[in-house]
């Protein structure tokens, strides 16, 4: 599929019947933000309805070629019933807006703005990108992607198609990508000149809903070859961690084996008792948007902190949950030692439902030896 993509696709360029039929992907609010002189939520709207334009353009490709053999429905066309976010979920799932994504332990491992499965059986996956900040940190995601599809689906390789709005062949990270021959890397036509096609486009709309698309399946229909327990690679992970942290003092780098361990995307090692929380308040500092948390008030403001690390970097991250709202402040590791501020993570996302599970199980020693584990060496104690 990728060598006749890139071969072909340049041929398809968005019509304005696609263009508009595109928009039923959409809701009100978002349909009448396409054109506001308000930038950034037009650009939010302008990304969401070019991800339903590339959908549109397959569903139209795949009907004229053996090469794509399914696509995954999406947006309007999912599954009307759609679960709900629970702690214990693993695998495909729809979100309430009819994106695809896996989830494990509930946690959004992984979203998808296009599945297709081509004529060999392989499961292929798409990014649709409209901006170049779309690329940040964009190479580890598809190489994450690429990992977990290749597990689950048990595939050597795994297809990768980049649609963008704009002409990114100069861009390092898609040079590299462009190198791998399982990737295909498509430039179509800008937003601008999509928007130009229909912008005084004022019969009545019909919407071409493929109820009879014979390639159109439920990404949940894929199935899995390798189902998995993705609390239980967690753990398995966690504890050889807490293993190698207990025989070896000062920075680690593990490295954790087999293909179950490289799909934890986080490492959380466990909620911390007071002095734990006091250790790390005293030894380290913690601040919340400017403001430094002292011992004396950590109780008025959190009912709890909880330690972790990102992979595959382990950078340090301590979640504290708010007793003003209900949310987590993510604290991430400076380059000084302590601990900022960086976003909040709302209750509306699995992961919130993992944390809220997780009760004090760590000590000021083992906390203060996990942070030492991963602390870079020019990083000094504030106390």
């Amino acid at each position: 599929m990728i060598p006749w993509l890139n071969t072909n696709f340049r041929h398809f360029k968005p019509t304005a019947a696609i263009a508009i039929n595109a928009t039923r992907h959409m809701n009100k609010i978002e349909r009448r933000k396409l054109f506001s002189p308000d930038i950034e939520p037009m650009r939010t709207a302008e990304g969401r309805w070019f991800e339903a334009i590339v959908y549109e353009m397959f569903l139209d490709i795949a009907k004229k070629t053996d090469t794509i053999r399914y696509i995954a429905m999406k947006g309007a066309d999912a599954p009307r019933q759609r679960e709900s976010v629970k702690v214990g979920q693993n695998g495909l799932f729809y979100s309430k807006y009819g994106d695809i994504t896996i989830r494990g332990n509930g946690q959004d491992l992984a979203e998808f703005d296009m599945l297709l499965v081509d004529s060999n059986n392989h499961v292929a996956f798409a990014e649709v990108v409209t901006s170049p900040a779309d690329l940040k940190e964009f190479e580890i995601e598809i190489a994450y992607k690429k990992k977990l599809l290749g597990y689950l689906y048990n595939q050597k390789t795994t297809p990768f198609l980049l649609v963008s709005s704009f002409d990114l062949s100069n861009y390092s990270v898609v040079k590299r990508l462009a190198k791998d021959k399982t990737n295909a890397i498509i430039h179509t036509s800008s937003c601008e000149e999509i928007k130009s096609l229909v912008k005084h486009y004022r019969p009545r709309i019909i919407y071409n809903e493929p109820k009879d698309h014979k390639k159109l399946i439920r990404a949940t229909d894929i199935r899995m070859k390798h189902p998995f327990n993705y609390k239980g690679n967690h753990d398995e992970v966690k504890n050889r961690i807490f293993t190698e942290i207990t025989h070896t003092p000062g920075r680690i780098n593990p490295e954790i084996p087999g293909p179950t361990g490289q799909l934890v995307k986080k490492v959380l090692y466990g909620g911390l008792f007071p002095p734990a929380i006091r250790a790390v308040c005293e030894t380290w500092g913690m601040t919340v948007k400017g403001k430094k948390i002292v011992i004396e008030d950590f109780s008025k403001q959190y009912s709890k902190a909880i330690i972790a690390t990102d992979l595959p970097g382990y950078e340090l991250i301590i979640y504290l949950r708010s007793r003003q709202k209900k949310e987590y402040h993510k604290l991430v590791q400076m380059k000084d030692g302590h601990f900022k501020f960086e976003r909040p993570t709302p209750p509306k996302v699995g992961f919130f439902l993992w944390l809220e599970t997780i009760q004090p199980t760590l000590g000021a020693r083992i906390t203060l030896q996990i942070i030492d584990a991963f602390t870079i060496h020019e990083r000094q104690r504030t106390g």
